[in-house]
């Protein structure tokens, strides 16, 4: 009689357990969670891409442009600024880590630009097919960077948007699942724009 009820007591559990766990979001915030994870190694991948590009860049520069020593330093900087960070998945689950990361990103790019300026002074390189090949994969690696930015914040909504609502808001509490920092809009705008690259004779 004891076991009868035992083992009614169990499949009655085992019955709720197979009824709610689908409703209560815990294999969604999993699946959202592993998104999140591959759509940030993919924005890691096209930083590395361009991480890559700059020291071959900064050595045909400083071929040609022999005066500019201060952004070049500057670039070279800031590229080892940003490889100082460890970049692990964990960094998404970290606001501060996060932020001082892209921040070093940020300073990164900018000084690709402030060097991609200057290149305007020296016709000669601008001819330079090392040149040419290097800004060009350049150009497309920064496009690379905003597609796969564009694809993390969205990603990230979604995952964030699912840990707030009802009531999968109720498992992400138990699971210890928190929001995850995001590419600001205002950061987005600043960053997403490509460095210019001109081989006008101007």
């Amino acid at each position: 009689m004891i076991m009868t009820r035992r083992l009614l007591t169990a499949v009655a559990l085992s019955t709720v357990l197979l009824t709610t766990l689908p409703s209560c979001g815990y294999n969604t915030l999993q699946a959202k969670d592993e998104a999140v994870n591959a759509s940030w190694s993919e924005v890691l991948n096209q930083y590395q891409r361009r991480a890559d590009l700059i020291p071959n860049l900064v050595n045909v520069v400083k071929g040609y442009a022999t005066h500019e020593e201060k952004v070049l330093t500057e670039v070279t900087a800031a590229r080892a600024s940003v490889a100082g960070i460890k970049a692990t998945p964990e960094l998404v689950n970290d606001p501060v880590a996060f932020q001082k990361f892209i921040d070093a990103q940020n300073q990164l790019q900018g000084s690709l630009s402030r060097l991609m300026a200057v290149t305007e002074n020296y016709p000669d390189l601008k001819a330079n097919q090392n040149f040419l090949d290097l800004s060009s994969q350049l150009e497309g690696t920064e496009n690379r960077i905003t597609v796969a930015r564009n694809r993390y914040i969205s990603t990230v909504q979604d995952y964030n948007v699912t840990v707030r609502q009802f009531p999968s808001n109720l498992t992400a509490k138990v699971t210890g699942m928190h929001t995850k920092p995001n590419f600001s809009v205002a950061n987005e705008a600043q960053v997403s724009q490509a460095p210019t690259v001109s081989f006008s004779g101007s």
